[in-house]
């Protein structure tokens, strides 16, 4: 892949605009990168870790598809954010309504900083997944080690400890009434109910951290 032409394809998507790049010795990574192969036992080397962070329906997703269509020829690993919201008490989900999920307390920013140490040891790990209906982990995904990760979420930059794992950091900034129409088209095209529309719904609260 060439950095430029990455950057180049980022910055042509309409309607988002990209800020906050770090590419301090991404070429020179490049250069020195083996051919990758898809096994986990592979030697140990150090991950580039790519964080992409933006507000909800603000095109985070597009932009790392785009990455990933970018790096093909290297083994990428996509790391959601969302898989690390605690679960709620069955106090808290009969009040939905009134729990902020874009407020940093939301994550479990320490099993999400356990599960990156693990992946840049060169470590397979099991990244749970996060049920928005009982709000509660379901299950679990093995991810083994890449060559690059991509994390991916509305507060990947808040905490400090996270933002340092990152070789390179993207914000996708989109105008919110721009993301309020694309959530809005979502939760109709799906027909949800009024639970997950509380749960899923723009709040541009985010905003604060």
């Amino acid at each position: 892949m060439n950095a430029k032409s990455a950057l180049d394809l980022m910055e042509s998507s309409s309607e988002v605009h990209f800020s906050g790049f770090h590419m301090d010795g991404f070429e020179k990574r490049e250069a020195n990168t083996e051919q990758p192969t898809t096994s986990a036992t592979d030697m140990y080397k150090q991950p580039f870790i790519i964080g992409v962070a933006g507000g909800a329906a603000s095109g985070k997703k597009t932009v790392c598809d785009m990455i990933i269509q970018q790096l093909h020829d290297q083994r990428v690993v996509l790391v959601n954010q969302d898989s690390f919201y605690n679960n709620l008490t069955e106090e808290e989900v009969t009040r939905v309504q009134d729990y902020n999920f874009d407020h940093p307390d939301a994550f479990d920013t320490e099993q999400l900083l356990l599960v990156m140490d693990k992946l840049k040891r060169g470590e397979a790990v099991d990244i749970p997944k996060y049920d928005f209906k009982s709000c509660k982990t379901d299950v679990l995904r093995r991810v083994n080690p890449s060559d690059v990760i991509i994390l991916e979420g509305i507060l990947v930059f808040h905490d400090p400890r996270v933002r340092e794992l990152m070789s390179m950091k993207i914000f996708v900034d989109t105008d919110a009434d721009v993301r309020l129409a694309r959530r809005i088209s979502v939760i109709l095209m799906r027909r949800v109910g009024i639970l997950e529309l509380f749960l899923i719904s723009i709040q541009i609260r985010e905003a604060s951290f």
